[in-house]
């Protein structure tokens, strides 16, 4: 019988791979890179052989999906940041029969899935850059999980989160589940951003306050309390990706009936005007 043995919220920004690069930014986001060694550091320790990734930045329109491919290799120039991100290389296996049943049990919950199996679909940011660090210090598969949803609604990413844990009971994996995405999510103006220093900075004050507020909850265990206002959260704050990948993983966790207390890895910081953290929740 298979188990979620961790979950975590993570933050992707781009200056995760500049910062280990000869630049203005080299070093400036070590903090972020520790936390991602730390939570595979405890991947390890807990035997986890399958990272289910929840990615903000993979943007379907229609039904929900999955990339179960048994293998992902290549070179990532990102379409959005490719002054960023260019020719990042990755090399990854793929868990295509939990990634089939994760599908297979969300359509059969109610929430219309596709697993899909093709050397062309390539992974978004959202998964590879989290894998980049991770990797490094454990060799896991990956199946990465749409979570840029334009056109769904909450209870159906909950679905989703339910079908997760579902399939991973059925299957023998270890699982690693991450939520790939930031917390408040507005980014500067591109007339604003120079201006404001924007790499270093939040681009709301009121954003900033929320999520300080949203972390007190997680590191308290108050998950029902922060559920009732997750959907103005991700409106009123602009949520990466609507934060699917956030009601994902909760769905996974129990939804209102998680009462986890939350461990902050890696302190919030802004970037790019958007809120950045690395959270654990205890399973």
């Amino acid at each position: 019988m298979g188990e979620i043995v961790l979950a975590a919220k993570m933050t992707h920004v781009p200056t995760l791979q500049m910062s280990e690069q000869e630049g203005p930014l080299k070093g400036k986001r070590q903090a972020a890179i520790d936390g991602h060694l730390e939570i595979a550091r405890r991947a390890k320790e807990l035997d986890v052989d399958t990272v289910v990734i929840c990615d903000t930045h993979w943007l379907v329109n229609a039904g929900f999906h999955i990339n179960a491919n048994a293998k992902f290799e290549g070179l990532l120039t990102s379409s959005e940041f490719p002054q960023f991100i260019q020719d990042m290389p990755y090399s990854h296996r793929g868990n295509p029969a939990l990634g089939d049943a994760i599908a297979a049990k969300a359509t059969e919950l109610g929430a219309f899935t596709l697993a899909h199996h093709l050397d062309s679909l390539d992974l978004e940011y959202g998964t590879l850059v989290p894998m980049s660090f991770m990797s490094r210090v454990h060799d896991m598969k990956v199946v990465s999980i749409a979570a840029f949803c334009t056109v769904h609604d909450h209870d159906e990413s909950r679905i989703i989160g339910e079908a997760i844990r579902a399939a991973v009971e059925e299957s023998d994996s270890r699982v690693l589940l991450v939520a790939s995405g930031s917390l408040s999510h507005k980014i500067w103006s591109n007339k604003d951003y120079a201006p404001n220093n924007g790499t270093f900075t939040i681009s709301s004050k009121f954003n900033q306050a929320v999520d300080m507020m949203v972390l007190d909850m997680w590191k308290n265990g108050r998950h029902a309390e922060f559920l009732e206002i997750l959907g103005e959260y991700a409106d009123h704050c602009s949520g990466e990706g609507a934060m699917h990948d956030t009601a994902m993983l909760y769905g996974a966790l129990g939804w209102d009936k998680y009462t986890g207390k939350c461990e902050i890895v890696t302190d919030y910081f802004p970037s790019s005007g958007t809120g950045q953290v690395n959270v654990l929740f205890p399973v």
